[in-house]
């Protein structure tokens, strides 16, 4: 843990759809996940507490940022990648996060 670049989360959480203005679909990183990454916030966030870092779920990765939420991290889910791996809202998915260091 001690170099953030290259260090590699993988979990599962369920994709779930948040309604504001700018609809999106997001799945939240588990306590245990959220803790590390915390960890290592510091070294690089970009500002707001957001994390750049690598997703993958199935074959599809994309580049993205964590938010921080309610003492967690949640990770945006773009479009492409849900209709790429046949997702819809309230689908178990697996993720791997690998953080990508500050942009």
């Amino acid at each position: 843990m001690s170099d953030p670049d290259g260090m590699h989360l993988d979990f599962t959480g369920d994709l779930w759809h948040w309604r504001g203005p700018s609809p999106y679909y997001f799945v939240t990183v588990p306590d245990e996940e959220s803790s590390h990454l915390h960890a290592v916030s510091t070294a690089v966030t970009y500002g707001w507490g957001m994390i750049p870092v690598r997703g993958r779920i199935g074959g599809t990765e994309w580049e993205t940022s964590l938010f921080p939420k309610d003492g967690l991290y949640v990770m945006p889910v773009k479009d492409a990648v849900r209709r790429a791996e046949g997702l819809d809202e309230g689908d178990p998915v697996t993720v791997r996060l690998t953080v990508a260091g500050p942009r």
